[in-house]
């Protein structure tokens, strides 16, 4: 899938529900879907839920898992 395509779907998504797909979420964090799913599976990724066999990433948890892969220099809080 074109990623202009799912940063698109992505930005609708935020506006719509917190709630991104790991497509989206993938999208949103500049990341291949692959990527994710990788990290996902090693238990190295953001907070994600399951919404019935849906894997769901909130927005405020990959913000939050984005700080925190933050490394040298200072922080401005």
């Amino acid at each position: 899938m074109d990623s202009d395509d799912d940063i698109s779907r992505a930005n609708r998504a935020k506006r719509g529900s917190p709630y991104l797909n790991t497509d989206q979420a993938a999208a949103y964090l500049k990341i291949s879907g692959r990527l994710l799913r990788r990290l996902r599976r090693a238990g190295k990724g953001p907070v994600f839920r399951l919404h019935s066999r849906f894997v769901q990433y909130h927005i405020d948890d990959l913000d939050a898992w984005s700080e925190a892969q933050a490394v040298g220099g200072k922080r401005h809080d």
